[in-house]
């Protein structure tokens, strides 16, 4: 059984997935060297985005098990159609990503990257007087858009830890705990002093976040993205950063990565931004390779993935492999 893998991964699942099969990395995560050197998979490990060309090309392809939960990388259509199962590692990185987005949040109310250049640049005092402006986390309201296993664990440490009143808009309000009130998002972007985007890119999120919902934040707001780039309209968002409508935003995520040197966020002294890597620890990580080695373990011997994303395909599965 050939398995290949987008990215290298922790040096114990790499032994793990050595030991089930013959298990090879792309020698650079980039879209050639995915395609090459992906020939002849049985299994794909995916942790950049697969070509769909990819998934049509090998006849004896079994499974593109996903090294996280999201499913953007995956084209599972195409997957599906040829009879390929889809497994994902949900809930693996959520509390890496919660703290992510708590310590983003307290940086950026603390005034953290003013006070930094400002230290750095102009001396002591120049950096002291960005403190009369600091805000407290504690207290505050934190709107949470999207409530899965992140947007739990968000909840958890910003109730527990800071006091903080927390409200959701979600498709599944009957999931949220007894103290989160839902809310439409118009509401919740009025509320909060802390916006978090922990949802999904579908056709109903793409650009969520546009003008009129800038306009709708709540003034000196700070906005949380480690969801999805083009969730939010970044012309829009950095509209109300420079306006000082918003107090900041923390991105993680970008409509085209990687994020280019000379784009305007990278002038923007109220930003924080991160390449992709709030779910990304050393825990994480293994937490998720861990993920990964138990669903192919079970595809290798027979069985279906215990996170089935695409159970509709089992039968043309079982027809085709057996």
């Amino acid at each position: 059984m050939r398995i290949f893998s987008t990215h290298s991964l922790d040096p114990g699942v790499t032994q793990d997935l050595r030991d089930l099969g013959d298990y090879s990395i792309a020698k650079s995560p980039t879209p050639a060297d995915i395609m090459q050197g992906s020939q002849g998979a049985d299994i794909i490990v995916v942790r950049a985005p697969i070509d769909p060309a990819i998934i049509r090309r090998e006849p004896q392809l079994r499974a593109l098990v996903r090294h996280g939960a999201g499913l953007d990388m995956i084209p599972v259509e195409v997957a599906t159609a040829v009879g390929a199962l889809v497994a994902n590692v949900p809930g693996a990185n959520a509390v890496t990503v919660a703290e992510h987005v708590i310590w983003s949040a307290l940086s950026l109310l603390r005034r953290n990257p003013e006070v930094t250049v400002d230290l750095h640049r102009n001396g002591w005092e120049a950096g002291r007087q960005h403190s009369v402006s600091g805000r407290e986390l504690s207290g505050k309201t934190l709107g949470i858009i999207g409530f899965g296993n992140i947007g739990r664990q968000i909840e958890k440490i910003a109730t527990h830890g800071f006091a903080m009143n927390v409200v959701a808009a979600t498709r599944t309000p009957a999931r949220l705990p007894p103290s989160v009130p839902a809310v439409s998002i118009i509401e919740l972007l009025q509320v909060s002093d802390v916006v978090a985007l922990t949802c999904p890119l579908t056709d109903e999120t793409r650009g969520l976040i546009d003008a009129a919902a800038v306009q709708n934040m709540k003034p000196r707001s700070i906005l949380v993205n480690v969801s999805r780039g083009p969730v939010v309209d970044e012309t829009a968002l950095i509209d109300g950063l420079q306006s000082g409508h918003l107090g900041g935003a923390a991105l993680d995520v970008f409509s085209t990565q990687p994020l280019a040197r000379d784009h305007p966020f990278m002038s923007l002294n109220n930003v924080i931004l991160t390449p992709h890597m709030a779910g990304i620890t050393e825990e994480s990580m293994r937490r998720m390779g861990e993920g990964v080695v138990k669903e192919v373990r079970r595809i290798i011997s027979g069985e279906l993935p215990e996170n089935f994303c695409n159970p509709e395909v089992e039968s043309a599965y079982r027809a085709k492999f057996g």
